[in-house]
């Protein structure tokens, strides 16, 4: 990775302050925390939050046994090597198969403070190699904030259950201007069966292997990927007896791509002039390949971290992702064929019309047979088709870009073990588009975006052993306007909507369940800037979140403005019409 002097997660993504004669393009900064107040060691930390579902331990369980991972302060540690621990799995883990039982739930939690002012950072957290969380931090304030994320970790049960070392990376830069010193702590939480549930339920990989760097480094363990031609991998070899095999990729945008999506073509940049406005056009997608096979593909959401467009709309109600951003499975299995040779095969990351910077790293998870010492597999069909087209139309800093795209993979493999002769299809299918519009000499942008990704995989032997589908649609609305600029100082006017509107189905011996998330907020605001430091300004966020499944139900409506709830009402009954519970917020 080039050397910076600042972090990732807060490169500005375009000149800074150039007067608006010379780039009138609306300004994507990333800010620091506000500073409008003295501050009031009488006023209590702040508490930020991602709406979220609840993590729930199953019905029967019993725990948590909670075990402190890491406990450190993260002050001056950008291009420094990752904090790290000793990983010793929990007595109670043995303590639970001892008494017959099994593995419910797992749960990482990160909780975090910090008090000054700080720009947004983004961090990972590895044990052995295999990343288990990405997340950005929340920016502080003078009296200080609060903030916790958990994910729910179970299917790394294989990793839980043996020694290893974690490590956090959090590039952090602490000097006169920016003072704030990140404290955390990292917290295992595990809940056991207290019997063998059944039917029991589905399998967890019995190996995880990670693609990622290795430790000793001075960075996160994830791959830098620069530009468009980069291609960052690595060898490993897939044990013999492997039958299914399933990739999990981590993503993550920053520096000039991190609003990738508001980019405009290189031939707008080049007609005027514009050398520091990041370009290449506003779709990207993550390629995946083994050896030289696009194995699937990763079209990300647009998560937007907690100092994007205008602070304020993320406080205390933080963007959709940007403390548990997500994480996308690609099935492999219909390849285990070409794998199982003994050999070390490639397994390489790419992202199309890239800059500089994205970091991409993956587990692979690996279902053994333990009743047979090789596997045998051959891969039938298979497809990897993609279009990608621009219509621009421009004159001067004005103009009005639409993109569209696509994408198919698809494969179909089988793999013979003491199962049986299993065969696998695993099928990805992603529409795209965008548009883009300038207007005002540039100094307004609009960008109404559309993500639809579909994505299932079967395995039969004559029955269907598993289906499972996938369909996600991300919308996007962007709009940012510039106005009243003097000298290095100016005004700025944001709205954005975004959601994650996504339906889940699967199918297996063990029964059907089913699933529908609707996400949705919509924030706006206005910030009055000057030397890259808000002087004043204010943000209001409205998020409503509906989880409907066999599992379960949830839903919240919360409501933010300049820090403070508005409201919040919460429930999490399945029935229609029910009552909503409600609990406001004191004013923080």
């Amino acid at each position: 990775m080039a050397s910076r002097t600042t972090s990732p997660c807060l490169i500005f993504l375009l000149a800074l302050l150039l007067p608006l004669a010379a780039v009138a393009v609306p300004r994507r900064h990333r800010f620091p925390s506000l500073q409008l107040a003295p501050v009031n060691a009488s006023e209590p930390p702040t508490t930020f939050f991602e709406v979220d579902r609840p993590i729930q331990p199953p019905r029967g369980s019993v725990g948590p046994c909670s075990a402190l991972l890491l406990s450190d302060s993260f002050g001056y540690t950008y291009g420094r090597p990752p904090a790290t621990a000793a990983y010793v799995p929990p007595e109670c883990l043995a303590a639970a198969r001892a008494r017959g039982g099994s593995l419910a739930l797992a749960v990482l939690e990160w909780s975090a403070d910090c008090r000054g002012r700080q720009f947004d950072r983004i961090f990972g957290v590895w044990l052995s190699g295999a990343e288990l969380l990405r997340s950005c931090t929340a920016e502080p304030r003078p009296d200080g904030i609060l903030w916790s994320v958990s994910r729910d970790v179970t299917r790394y049960a294989a990793l839980l259950s043996e020694p290893g070392e974690v490590a956090v990376y959090l590039g952090n830069i602490v000097d006169s201007t920016y003072t704030g010193v990140y404290h955390a702590n990292l917290t295992l939480h595990l809940y056991f069966h207290s019997t063998t549930p059944s039917p029991p339920p589905l399998p967890h990989a019995d190996l995880i292997l990670p693609i990622s760097r290795s430790l000793p480094l001075n960075d996160g363990q994830w791959f830098a990927i620069q530009n468009s031609a980069d291609v960052q991998s690595r060898k490993l070899a897939i044990p013999s007896n492997t039958y299914r095999a399933v990739l999990e990729v981590f993503v993550s945008f920053h520096s000039s791509d991190e609003f990738w999506y508001t980019n405009p073509p290189n031939e707008y940049i080049e007609a005027n002039n514009l050398s520091s406005v990041p370009g290449n056009g506003a779709f990207r997608e993550v390629i995946v390949k083994v050896d030289d096979n696009v194995v699937g593909a990763v079209w990300p959401f647009t998560v937007i971290y907690t100092g994007g467009v205008n602070p304020l709309l993320w406080r205390p109600i933080t963007g959709i992702g940007s403390f548990n951003l997500p994480t996308y499975d690609i099935d492999i299995t219909p390849f285990l064929g070409k794998l199982m040779d003994g050999k070390e095969h490639n397994f390489g990351f790419a992202v199309t019309n890239a800059l500089d910077m994205w970091y991409i790293d993956a587990n692979l998870h690996l279902w053994l047979d333990h009743k047979s010492k090789k596997t045998v597999g051959s891969l039938i069909s298979y497809d990897a088709a993609s279009s990608a087209n621009v219509d621009s139309q421009f004159s001067g800093l004005d103009g009005r870009f639409v993109t569209s795209a696509s994408r198919h993979v698809s494969a179909t493999g089988w793999v013979e073990s003491s199962h049986g002769k299993v065969m696998t299809t695993f099928y990805q299918r992603f529409n795209y588009k965008n548009s883009n519009v300038y207007s005002k000499n540039g100094s307004e942008q609009v960008v109404n975006q559309t993500i639809d990704a579909k994505s299932g995989v079967s395995t039969t032997n004559g029955a269907v052993l598993l289906s499972e589908e996938v369909h996600q649609v991300f919308p996007l609305y962007l709009f940012s306007g510039t106005s009243d600029e003097v000298g290095d100082e100016y005004s700025l006017v944001s709205a954005i909507k975004l959601s994650i509107n996504e339906k889940r189905g699967s199918g297996a011996e063990q029964g059907f369940s089913y699933s529908s998330l609707r996400n949705a907020q919509s924030a706006r605001g206005s910030m009055r800037v000057k030397g890259n430091l808000v002087t004043s300004g204010s943000g209001e966020n409205h998020q409503v979140y509906k989880y409907v499944g066999t599992d379960g139900c949830y839903s919240r409506d919360v409501s933010s403005k300049n820090y403070t709830i508005v409201f919040d009402h919460s429930d999490d009954s399945c029935l229609k019409g029910s009552q909503v519970k409600g609990s406001r917020f004191p004013s923080s």
